[in-house]
């Protein structure tokens, strides 16, 4: 059965998906001042990231945002933070590793990877 355009224009665009299947999480369940946002692999070529939200606080600004590679040690592959919020960060991924993974491997849904995470 072929959808129509209407029906077509409701799914969303596979970057729509990609920010959909994102977890957002804020400072009190991460330890870190600011908002990280995790996600599955999905269609990504890349190995597993975590972006981070440039400003301290709980606000999530898609346009001003750190990414930070999860292997095969944390380190920033785009962006900027201080040397400070990314020693932060690294040190919240290197506690974190296994739980990061799990999730961006599908093994685990949000709420498992919440029960699972350490603060900083």
């Amino acid at each position: 059965m072929t959808k129509s355009r209407s029906e077509r224009s409701r799914w969303p665009s596979s970057a729509e998906s990609a920010l959909f299947e994102m977890a957002n999480l804020y400072p009190a369940t991460t330890g870190l001042p600011m908002t990280v946002w995790v996600s599955p692999r999905g269609h990504a070529r890349h190995d597993a990231r975590v972006k981070v939200n440039i400003s301290h606080g709980k606000r999530m600004d898609i346009d001003q945002t750190a990414v930070v590679a999860i292997r095969p040690t944390p380190r920033l592959v785009e962006g900027s933070l201080s040397s400070a919020d990314l020693a932060a960060v690294s040190e919240w991924i290197r506690r974190n590793e296994a739980a990061l993974i799990d999730f961006w491997d599908g093994a685990i849904d949000t709420a498992e990877l919440v029960g699972r995470l350490v603060k900083v």
